[in-house]
């Protein structure tokens, strides 16, 4: 069983940065993806970013290209997400995820989730 704790997020002011972190305990996760998603007020989970835990492959949601980047720490059993230029919409809780062989970005793919992190961004 993994277990998932996200830590990092707060107000900022738009432009800034704010760097997402999740732990993760419970087992070994080197068959396992870590992703990123977010979820606003009346809205739809959203996918943000994946990192394969073994070999650190990344892939990103386009609308987050050139602003966001994912990366993990293996001997730390860490994940983070570094959130730049950040704007009034990506207001939103954030959660980390963990999924066995993950192909995609659908929420459906990973089975555990964190409690999430509430981002807010002032304009």
């Amino acid at each position: 069983q993994v277990h998932l704790v996200e830590s990092g997020g707060g107000l900022v002011q738009a432009g800034g940065s704010l760097r997402l972190s999740c732990a993760a305990s419970g087992r070994s996760f080197s068959t396992y993806t870590l992703g990123w998603f977010r979820q606003a007020p009346g809205k739809e989970r959203e996918f943000i970013a994946r990192i394969t835990w073994s070999d650190g492959k990344t892939y990103l949601a386009d609308f987050v290209k050139g602003r966001f980047t994912i990366s993990r720490d293996n001997a730390k059993n860490m994940s983070y997400l570094h959130m730049n230029s950040l704007r009034p919409e990506d207001t939103a809780v954030y959660y980390c995820a963990a999924g066995w062989r993950v192909l995609g970005s659908h929420p459906n793919e990973f089975n555990t989730w964190g409690q999430g992190t509430q981002v807010t961004v002032s304009s």
